[in-house]
């Protein structure tokens, strides 16, 4: 298995659930604050081919920040560059978690789409 790295956030119970889901399972990881340390624009490009290239899919559409940006409205009319530099700019703005390994990019915490890519049998 790669190393893989998870951004989180300390108090978003989705994201307390994923890391405890790995450490239940023996899974090594590093935990990284999206806050803090957003996704580089290389592992947001990375997530973004993982999702078939849905941009939409790399952002948290429910987040207050998301809201107050009216990024909704703007969204549509900005190229990839412009999106990917927003949300390596902002933590806040990035769907959590977002996991990361060498072969491997998981948005949002849904168990069995982890389960399937990070433990199979």
């Amino acid at each position: 298995m790669s190393a893989l790295k998870v951004y989180t956030l300390a108090n978003c119970d989705t994201c307390r659930r994923a890391t405890a889901w790995l450490r239940a399972r023996g899974l090594a990881f590093e935990e990284r604050a999206i806050r803090e340390t957003p996704p580089t624009v290389a592992e947001l490009r990375a997530m973004r081919a993982a999702l078939g290239g849905e941009i939409q899919r790399l952002f948290n559409t429910s987040g207050l920040e998301y809201r107050a940006q009216k990024l909704a409205e703007k969204l549509p009319a900005l190229d990839e560059a412009a999106a990917l530099a927003l949300l390596a700019a902002n933590g806040s703005l990035v769907k959590r978690p977002f996991l990361l390994g060498d072969d491997l990019a998981l948005v949002g915490f849904h168990e069995k789409t982890w389960a399937a890519a990070l433990c199979p049998r």
